[in-house]
């Protein structure tokens, strides 16, 4: 007998593993399953490129539903409208962001709603406003941003040539003056002290020696203060007049500010004469019995005609009581061989010399 095959069967069979399968496939591509939705009308001001029906809508970036119907809106040709359908458990609220986003390397349009401070459910308000510009892809922001930078440089054409042509002016002035600005760099280089360390060169006055036997001697104790000068003579420079500077002078420098070189070398001459009865500096007596006031008038290199070492000093001695005992102008030149540092120093150190002898000579005389 001959067997009959059971196609009824087989058919429901395959017609119901193919119901299963999609009703596995749309259970897999939606987060809330078959489970109560919720439907909300989007709109988008401007174009929704690539946003197909079936499209995913995420919230915070979890899939929660997908988009159930786009259209056009008949009174106006801007607007897009989308209905999209989402679990009933997302907590849309009233002030909910809506914009879309490109996923994948195709860049695949999708819904995204995130958060919203609002505790009023958006069951009351069923349609959800888009941010402006929500559609707009990475690809179209560029060619947005390259046409507005496209206007700009159309409506500033002369200008931008202008400035173009500065630029080139002003760049042939720099090739034409390097050597200039090779010297400027190495200027500020050598002010902000970078570079190689320039080596100072500091000079000294000489005390005299050559007094012969003491003659006579100090009576009671001498002091010598620092000297008094102006603010210009407070300085370890070499001075000149008129003020120039000349070249090879700018690392000279005295031992000391002025005044107080000529302090202690004029107590280094004391000394010399007769150490047992010398002057002290005030900061090492009590009350000195006389004061030998010293007042910088000239410490300088004139150049006026013949380069000369001027040393011109005002000296006053004072008793204890405040009362000058005597006063006296001490002013010495001496000619420099050649105008350099080191042959100013010595035209220097002999008029100080000089000054030195006859200061002493003179306290020694009124004291």
């Amino acid at each position: 007998m001959e067997t009959r095959a059971p196609f009824a069967v087989i058919g429901g069979f395959v017609l119901a593993a193919i119901v299963a399968i999609f009703g596995f496939v749309y259970w897999l591509n939606n987060t809330g399953g078959l489970g109560p939705r919720t439907t909300y009308h989007v709109q988008f001001e401007g174009s929704v490129p690539g946003l197909l029906v079936g499209a995913a809508v995420l919230f915070n970036g979890i899939r929660v539903g997908e988009v159930t119907e786009l259209g056009l809106a008949p009174e106006n040709p801007r607007r897009v409208n989308a209905t999209i359908s989402v679990a009933s458990s997302t907590p849309v609220r009233t002030d909910t962001k809506v914009g879309l986003e490109f996923q994948g390397l195709t860049g695949v349009p999708v819904i995204a709603l995130e958060g919203g401070s609002s505790t009023e459910t958006a069951a009351a308000v069923s349609t959800l406003m888009a941010e402006p510009g929500a559609g707009q892809s990475m690809t179209q922001a560029a060619r947005d941003a390259l046409r507005r930078v496209d206007a700009v440089l159309a409506e500033n054409a002369g200008p931008l040539k202008d400035t173009i042509a500065n630029l080139k002016t002003f760049s042939d002035g720099l090739a034409r003056n390097t050597g200039k600005l090779d010297g400027i760099v190495a200027g500020l280089e050598k002010m902000t002290g970078g570079g190689a360390p320039v080596q100072k060169v500091t000079y000294d006055l000489t005390a005299p020696r050559d007094f012969g036997p003491v003659s006579k001697t100090i009576r009671g104790q001498l002091a010598i203060p620092e000297p008094t000068a102006v603010a210009m003579l407070q300085t370890q420079r070499m001075l000149f007049s008129p003020a120039k500077d000349y070249p090879g002078f700018g690392d000279a420098l005295w031992a000391d500010s002025i005044p107080k070189l000529l302090q202690a070398r004029l107590i280094d001459s004391f000394e010399n004469y007769d150490v047992a009865h010398a002057p002290l500096r005030t900061s090492d007596l009590g009350q000195p019995d006389v004061q030998l006031l010293i007042d910088v008038r000239r410490f300088r290199i004139n150049v006026d005609a013949t380069a000369t070492a001027d040393i011109g000093l005002s000296a006053r001695l004072v008793d204890k009581n405040g009362k000058i005992i005597a006063s006296r102008l001490f002013d010495e030149s001496e000619p420099l061989g050649q105008l350099d540092p080191a042959g100013s120093a010595r035209a220097f150190d002999q008029a100080f010399g000089r000054v030195a002898k006859s200061i002493l000579n003179w306290t020694i005389q009124a004291f």
